[in-house]
């Protein structure tokens, strides 16, 4: 898969590394891209214990953007569950319906414990939520076992290891509750201002040290993909200034006179607006990792 992408590519190797941590499956959850698709990932995720879910295992597809870790992901599911519809993206606070609240710190297991958080709440009317009766719950949990995806074709029945009753489990459960509540809890009381880092403590998805070194990643990789582009542009208004005097005629015309730095007026004002964005860019990057600090 890797020689169809673009290694350079902040996306990719964001998705490589998250590929790579999400490879074994646990006794409640698993996370792979397609072979064919390194921006489509299918997901299977077990139901909540002490819920309408205990019981169930869920499959669905994760579609990322291009611009991911900057932008967040799509959430769907492709199986009868009762709580989220079919075929139909979700409407979480880290999908991408709401991407005014997605946290450069987050990442694919993430929304893998959101799921698994968010499966107990009411769905109150939210795109792409459910309110089945319980027993209606209950009983797709029990039939969830025998789903195959097509697509993929993980088998409900074996996409798991076995329920462990051990202290890592209870902790992924204690997690994903954690990371429901934080999340709709700044949905619901700061929806019109964005979340800093330091208003969700997001330890149980990626520790400090591993959302500073994802920041840092992502700002390096930012870095080298502006200069490239850059040293590319101005290469490129070179070659076209040398193709028009080497292509002019050899008895010169006499032409109205002109400031001779016309030519490159535009792409200098482009390479000043882009450092400029360049330089806000790392302001805010540097802003997040001082905030991890503190």
């Amino acid at each position: 898969m890797e020689t169809q992408y673009k290694l350079k590519s902040p996306a990719i190797k964001c998705l490589m590394k998250e590929a790579a941590e999400l490879k074994d499956p646990t006794d409640h959850d698993h996370a792979q891209p397609l072979e064919d698709n390194l921006f489509e990932w299918h997901f299977t995720v077990r139901g909540p214990p002490d819920s309408d879910f205990d019981g169930g295992v869920y499959h669905g597809r994760i579609v990322l953007p291009p611009e991911y870790p900057m932008k967040p992901p799509s959430i769907t599911l492709l199986m009868t569950n009762g709580r989220f519809d079919v075929h139909k993206k979700i409407c979480l606070s880290i999908s991408g319906h709401h991407p005014e609240t997605w946290q450069l710190s987050w990442s694919i297991r993430t929304a893998l414990l959101a799921i698994i958080g968010f499966m107990p709440t009411k769905g109150e009317g939210a795109i792409g939520s459910l309110d089945y009766s319980p027993e209606e719950r209950r009983a797709l949990a029990k039939k969830s076992q025998d789903f195959c995806c097509e697509r993929c074709g993980s088998a409900m029945k074996i996409a798991l290891l076995p329920l462990s009753s051990g202290s890592d489990s209870s902790q992924t459960d204690e997690e994903a509750k954690e990371l429901a509540r934080q999340i709709s809890f700044k949905a619901e009381v700061n929806s019109s201002v964005k979340p800093s880092l330091t208003d969700l403590n997001h330890s149980f998805s990626l520790s400090e040290p591993q959302q500073e070194d994802r920041l840092e990643t992502t700002l390096q990789d930012t870095t080298a993909t502006y200069i490239q582009y850059t040293t590319g542009y101005i290469r490129r208004v070179q070659q076209q200034s040398q193709r028009r005097t080497s292509t002019s005629p050899a008895v010169p015309v006499q032409q109205p006179s002109a400031n001779p730095n016309t030519d490159h007026t535009g792409s200098a004002v482009l390479i000043i607006i882009l450092t400029l964005a360049l330089a806000a860019l790392i302001y805010l990057a540097n802003e997040y990792i001082i905030d991890f600090e503190l």
